[in-house]
């Protein structure tokens, strides 16, 4: 079989091989030296059992991942090491005096390979690029988009393009659309949001219904196919939010310009209008392209406080349009009752909120504080992306739609073990299906434990990562039938690629040929793979930058002491988390002065003499011992 490998820091790995749910077990023995993210093809040399994974053997290295290396450089008198930033890269870099340029000691560096490891010797390489000093404000983040070659600045032509289409409207662009100028409409999202794609206005209508409409920057009238703007937009697939560094997908010309819905502009946009009644049925919806002025740009703590009548300033600036967000809020609550009913998983997991200084560093990590009003945006978007997605499966349209598909049995049965801690359990249907209710059930159970945390967590490790597909597979998550990512076209490629579908559906008044749909159904195809392939970098990216910071405000905490709480136990050790979102790792010899054993059946932690238990949820006091920004760790040690 021929998968992808992923190494282990002692030296033994995994291939995962596409449509396949478990990876393959090989030894170092067996690696044949591939390293990390190589393709290789493996034969099977041990078949799965009850405790132990299929073993396989690398037969060969198809291709390596990589031919460029991020490190931090060593230097001797004649020779020098690159200790790559990719701790499970599986070897130094060996750099002799004359490939190592203007490096200096602790520099970090770009190298080129030049030989591959073998038989035991490390690979060699010369040095391309000095990154800058270990320290230096802003090399960490530098180091990252070099490491994953991210595309981090556009090319003249491609800004050139973007430049062309200033920041007015023009009036011919207006024919055929339905002008809603005269609309109250609003955007929220975040104080510091840049890139507006989604506006809303929401009405309740004489027979009891209420009227939403979900206005979305229409980017493909600009993006178009064959121009060198829709080239880079696909080449990057997404933007990336690296902490106070934006990757974007699209110039900011554009995403901050003529295609961000900024108030008191007109601007064209692909939009969404449903009835929907008071039990959550939608009983009409149209699709169709518009050209609207946003009324005003409200931010997310300003809604917050208007719904809850919180602060008299915000409230008077607002006067006019409170009975505009108390609607709004009306309706979001009886949407997500319903999605509630269905078995949403409504997994409540605080995203970290990271300041940085002036110079790029870490000086604060707290839970990211969300509200009501955030939750009304999310109802709105969803209900449109499930009504677009719904309608163009229906028209059997070459699309892309967002798929999440139901965790194997094998998962569940390994969630079981850890639940079973807890007093939940996941039921299987007699037909071997789980459905997303299940999971809500104990989410719903668990609200305001101690243990919330954690057991969203482990639940969130059992599902499948959601991915982008051009065959409609339902989204277990949100327990919908049909789902696509429609609106957020500024920074998601998917969802320009489906808007252009949709347009041409409208301007050809829904009657499309066949050659059309034969042509962007294998389009469509391709364009999800990639899409996945880009996002599921993009979420790794953002992943390091984030763990990276957090080590770095924990490297002057060393010696302090927190409470925490145990989100993982390990046969090295145990994780807990802190209430700032902090993770860090307790090693078995820093849990006291005895042996513990490691309990995989019920990922528990036992001590031999005393038989201390150490289980996922319990509330533990530890020290920080050590935090480094490097390696991305951060150690502790019991009080």
């Amino acid at each position: 079989m021929i998968g992808t490998y992923r190494k282990n820091q002692k030296g033994f790995g995994f291939v995962k091989v596409e449509e396949q749910e478990d990876e393959i077990y090989i030894s170092k023995e067996n690696s044949l030296n591939a390293l990390n993210g190589d393709i290789v093809r493996v034969e099977i040399i041990s078949e799965k059992s009850e405790n132990k994974k299929e073993e396989g053997k690398v037969t060969k290295i198809i291709r390596h991942e990589k031919d460029t290396v991020v490190g931090t450089f060593q230097k001797n008198r004649n020779f020098g090491f690159v200790v790559p930033d990719d701790k499970n890269f599986g070897t130094d870099i060996f750099i002799s005096k004359s490939n190592w340029g203007k490096a200096r000691n602790n520099h970090k560096v770009l190298v080129k390979i030049t030989k591959y490891p073998e038989k035991g010797r490390n690979a060699e390489g010369e040095i391309i690029e000095v990154i800058g000093g270990v320290n230096e404000a802003g090399v960490d983040m530098l180091s990252l988009i070099k490491q994953y070659e991210l595309p981090y600045k556009f090319p003249d032509e491609v800004v050139q393009e973007a430049k062309t289409y200033g920041n007015k409207i023009k009036e011919q662009d207006i024919e055929g659309r339905k002008d809603l100028r005269n609309d109250i409409i609003f955007t929220i999202d975040g104080a510091d949001a840049k890139d507006l794609d989604d506006a809303i206005h929401v009405e309740k209508l004489e027979n009891g219904n209420y009227k939403l409409d979900v206005h979305i920057a229409d980017v493909s009238h600009y993006v178009r196919e064959k121009t060198e703007l829709n080239k880079e937009a696909y080449l990057r697939g997404t933007s990336i939010y690296m902490l106070g560094r934006v990757i974007p997908m699209l110039p900011r010309e554009l995403s901050n310009g003529i295609c961000s819905l900024n108030a008191g502009e007109d601007r064209l946009t692909l939009s969404c209008s449903m009835e929907i009644t008071p039990k959550a049925k939608i009983v009409s919806s149209d699709i169709y392209k518009a050209v609207i002025n946003v009324t005003e740009r409200m931010t997310y703590t300003d809604v917050q406080k208007i719904l809850d009548k919180s602060d008299e300033e915000v409230l008077k600036r607002y006067e006019k349009y409170i009975k505009d967000f108390e609607l709004m809020a009306e309706l979001a609550t009886i949407l997500k009752e319903k999605r509630r009913e269905n078995g949403y998983l409504n997994l409540d997991i605080p995203e970290s909120k990271i300041t940085l200084d002036e110079n790029g560093y870490a000086i604060d990590v707290q839970k990211y504080e969300t509200y009501f009003s955030n939750e009304i945006i999310e109802q709105f978007m969803l209900v449109a992306n499930e009504v677009v997605a719904e309608r163009f499966y229906w028209l059997q349209a070459p699309f892309i739609y967002r798929v999440h598909e139901a965790p194997g049995l094998d998962k569940i049965k390994e969630l079981n073990k850890v639940l079973y801690n807890f007093g939940y359990k996941i039921k299987v249907s007699k037909e071997d299906i789980v459905y997303p209710n299940e999971f809500a059930k104990i989410l719903e159970d668990v609200k305001g434990k101690d243990e919330e945390k954690v057991v969203s967590n482990i639940i969130l490790r059992t599902l499948r990562v959601a991915k982008y597909d051009a065959e409609n597979k339902g989204h277990f998550g949100i327990a919908s039938k049909y789902y696509c990512h429609f609106t957020s076209p500024i920074r998601r490629y998917p969802d320009l690629f489906i808007h252009r579908i949709i347009s041409k559906y409208i301007e050809n008044n829904y009657m499309v040929n066949d050659f059309f749909i034969k042509k962007y159904s294998k389009r469509a195809e391709k364009r999800a793979e990639n899409c996945s392939e880009r996002e599921r970098t993009a979420t790794k990216v953002e992943r390091e930058a984030e763990n990276l910071k957090k080590a770095e405000f924990m490297e002057n905490k060393i010696g302090e002491e927190y409470d925490g709480i145990i989100s993982s136990v390990t046969n090295f050790g145990i994780f807990v988390e802190l209430d700032n979102t902090v993770e860090g790792l307790i090693r078995y010899e820093n849990l006291g002065d005895e042996y513990f054993i490691y309990n995989e059946e019920k990922r528990q932690a036992i001590g031999e003499k005393t038989n201390t238990i150490y289980k996922i949820g319990d509330k533990v006091k530890i020290r920080v011992v050590d935090a480094n920004k490097i390696l991305r760790k951060i150690d502790f040690e019991l009080v």
